[in-house]
């Protein structure tokens, strides 16, 4: 009896201490708080301090949005992305549940339905981010965030999974009530408006710009017509934007940076920075000062508490100015350039119909004398369209009489319909196209090719390589390939896979060489050079390359253009690089028995050599070049290695769905995987085992700890096409070891060097292909699609 009576009091003084310091730790995260008083600082440096009290895996702490309908994530810890939470106040989440009862809520087990409606029967917990991420949430203790005089509710801290495993206790509860009575003055001096200054423009009141009357009747204004105020203030009253601008410096305490039309844009800022993502986020960086980042916004109080910044440019101090909504995007249209037309296609579309009951054509003349017209409209919406849905090509197909013409956009490798026009436009827009690249309009028998440089016609940067070719019916068909000047990828983001990356890598360091990228036209071959070209390109390194066209461009390059029609073809710009001290070369295709010999050449007289040639696989390549007539000792010495690739479709990452394969799925990607495998001598000697031996490596870098495999299923949502968005490589590396060289030299067929290059490690397309669905990033149906084999 004695001993039960000391155990109890002994856990009876542990739980005294911990709860002692308990009490300790909560003490000096609140005196903290106190002492900071700067809401921004808190959000900052205290998340892990918060974590660490309560013993807890992650946190996230929401503020109330300014209509009050919703609670908007400040900080969200271990949770990888940039975009805020926004939950209703309703009780159907957890967390809205809080702030719409205004109540502490513990969950032992969020996905327990029956403990979720023992709260309240419509509360279910969101899985999609456990989904999206593998993280599994367990345990939750949420409480609101409270003004102390009003009880009006200003936000709710949500601790997330007790490290211990077990629920988080009452004791924990009272902390968190504290912690919210402590956060919450803060939440007050930082989010309300001093009682003197109600509004953002209340200033423009008190300093006698307008009266009250007159302000009210601008509110109610704006809200009649659904516009934003500024507008209305400037526009109807006439209160000029600087007058604006300095109310709204009054209202967030920051100086008013006014719209300059001199300024310059600052690339290095702005390179990771699309247009879509600072419109909707309302801030720009203007320029790097001693003080910091210059950063501009329309509302600074919002994006100096959110941790997006921190995020994009780390380790970076920030200052802030504030401006109008109008001098933003002003400011935006000065570093983005300035979308002119904001109509959409159907409204062009809809002023051009008319003319599909005449029976006559547009004429060109008519065209060229309206500058302005709404067909020149049209041709520039379609490609700024095309652009910006991430189209690589745009297709105008007309049909013959008087059915319409069709245009359509290739998007991640496929086409999809955008729009259709009436019939009488269709030698017009050909005409206009033919305008914009200086094309002879009166040639309509046989092809032709040119370039638009779109800066001169529209707000984009962009080129576009047209080609017109006349189809059956007397008309011409029009493909334009956005060449969209961009960055080379770096090779570690390539999507290669790590086995075949570190041989890559083996491969193009080599001092001199040759080595070749193999694919279709659009596999991504010269996206990949260029990434190899960027992991070499060192400033005691000259490199030299031939293109048609130059699309990415890099530092340190020396780039040439390809220009038949004057005499620079590749084996011209070949020749003359090997007189202008070269360490690399590259060449955009090798299509000659000249250009191939002159590459041989230089690798052999202690040049690296890149280019890219028209073939399916890897092993096919070499046999197409022997058959030109190449010297196979010479080659066999040249040839450092020949990357095949391919592009599959990316399965979405917001929608894709993850699910356990069957064995007989499983049983039939290994089938797949070693269909190749079955000529190499291990699998000749023992094919199960060579199989086993496949399944084992599987299960190292793909399963979980208990072997079980996820493969993800296409769904489909507002933000991709079918379940797919974006591409992967797809790729087969065959590297010139001795055996392959060997073999070369005997002028063996493509099966004996498929099995020599399987027998030295390399891949297939579709062995790739099936290491990339076993990691969740494409699926069987689109690496089929693109595999030949």
């Amino acid at each position: 009896m004695s001993t039960v009576l000391s155990s109890q009091a002994s856990h009876a003084a542990a739980s005294d201490d911990s709860r002692l310091q308990f009490l300790q730790k909560l003490q000096a995260v609140t005196n903290k708080i106190h002492a900071t008083g700067n809401l921004d600082q808190i959000m900052l440096d205290l998340p892990k301090e918060i974590c660490d009290l309560f013993d807890c895996d992650r946190i996230t702490i929401y503020a109330v949005s300014n209509d009050k309908s919703f609670i908007v994530s400040k900080v969200k810890t271990g949770l990888n992305s940039f975009s805020d939470l926004e939950l209703p106040i309703s009780p159907q989440s957890i967390a809205g549940y809080a702030a719409y009862f205004k109540k502490i809520v513990r969950v032992n087990d969020v996905y327990d339905d029956a403990e979720l409606k023992s709260h309240n029967p419509p509360l279910n917990f969101l899985r999609e981010v456990d989904r999206r991420t593998g993280y599994r949430t367990r345990q939750m203790l949420i409480a609101p965030l409270l003004d102390a005089q009003s009880s009006e509710l200003l936000g709710v801290i949500q601790l997330i999974n007790s490290r211990s495993g077990d629920p988080f206790t009452a004791f924990e509860e009272e902390g968190v009530k504290e912690l919210c009575a402590t956060l919450a003055i803060a939440f007050t001096l930082r989010l309300k408006p001093s009682p003197l200054v109600r509004s953002k423009y209340d200033s423009l009141v008190a300093d006698a710009v307008l009266s009250a009357p007159e302000f009210e009747l601008a509110t109610r204004s704006a809200r009649r017509k659904n516009v934003d105020i500024e507008e209305v203030l400037t526009s109807e009253f006439q209160v000029k934007p600087a007058t604006v601008g300095q109310a709204l410096a009054k209202f967030y305490g920051v100086p008013y940076e006014p719209h300059k039309p001199e300024r310059v844009k600052p690339l290095d800022l702005l390179k990771n920075l699309k247009r879509d993502f600072v419109e909707q986020n309302q801030w720009l960086p203007l320029e790097e000062s001693p003080e910091g980042i210059l950063i501009v916004s329309t509302d600074p109080e919002h994006v100096r508490n959110n941790r997006l910044l921190a995020n994009i440019f780390p380790k970076s101090r920030f200052v802030f100015r504030v401006t109008t909504k109008h001098e933003f995007r002003q400011t935006l249209d000065l570093f983005y350039g300035a979308i002119e037309d904001t109509t959409s296609v159907g409204d062009l579309l809809s002023g051009m119909e008319s003319a599909d009951e005449e029976d006559g054509e547009v004429a060109e003349s008519e065209l060229s004398a309206a500058a302005d017209n709404e067909l020149v409209k049209l041709v520039n919406k379609i490609i700024v369209d095309a652009y910006r849905q991430g189209a690589s090509d745009i297709h105008i197909e007309p049909r013959p009489g008087k059915e319409k013409t069709q245009i359509r956009f290739r998007k991640d490798g496929s086409l999809e319909p955008y729009i259709e026009i009436p019939a009488s436009y269709r030698s017009a827009i050909a005409a206009r196209l033919k305008i914009m690249c200086d094309l002879d309009i009166s040639e309509r028998r046989k092809p032709q090719d040119g370039k638009i440089k779109f800066k001169k016609f529209g707000p984009l940067d962009i080129e576009l390589r047209v080609a017109t070719i006349p189809s059956a019916g007397g008309v011409e068909d029009i493909v334009m390939r956005i060449l969209a000047a961009g960055e080379p990828i770096p090779l570690d983001k390539l999507g290669v896979l790590p086995h075949n990356l570190e041989r890559l890598k083996d491969a193009v360091s080599k001092p001199y060489g040759l080595f070749f990228v193999c694919g279709p036209t659009g596999s991504g071959k010269t996206t990949t050079l260029h990434s190899v070209l960027n992991f070499l390109n060192t400033p005691d390194t000259k490199i030299w390359t031939a293109e048609d066209p130059v699309e990415i461009t890099q530092k340190g390059l020396r780039q040439v253009q390809v220009n038949r029609k004057s005499g620079l073809d590749f084996a011209t710009a070949m020749r003359a690089f090997l007189r202008a001290d070269p360490d690399i070369i590259m060449v955009g295709e090798m299509r000659d028995k000249e250009t191939v010999a002159m590459g041989i050449e230089a690798s052999l007289t202690g040049h690296l050599v890149f280019s890219t040639l028209h073939t399916n696989s890897a092993p096919e390549s070499i046999v197409r070049l022997l058959d030109m007539g190449m010297d196979p000792f010479n080659f066999a010495d040249a040839l450092l290695g020949i990357l095949a690739q391919r592009l599959a479709k990316r399965l979405c990452s917001r929608c894709k769905i993850a699910y356990t394969p069957s064995p007989e799925e499983l049983q039939q990607l290994l089938n797949e995987y070693c269909e190749e495998l079955l000529n190499t001598e291990a699998f000749k000697k023992d094919a199960n085992a060579g199989r086993a031996a496949v399944l084992a490596n599987w299960k190292k870098h793909y399963a979980n700890p208990q072997g079980q495999f996820t493969l993800y299923k296409a769904v489909g949502c507002d933000h991709c096409s079918g379940g797919y968005k974006g591409r992967v490589g797809l790729h087969e590396l065959m590297i010139g070891t001795d055996k392959v060289k060997k073999l070369l030299q005997e002028h063996a067929r493509v099966a004996q060097l498929l099995a020599a290059a399987l027998e030295d490690g390399m891949l297939t397309l579709k062995m790739d292909g099936i290491e990339k669905i076993l990691s969740g990033i494409t699926d069987i149906k689109q690496v089929r699609m693109v595999c030949i084999k």
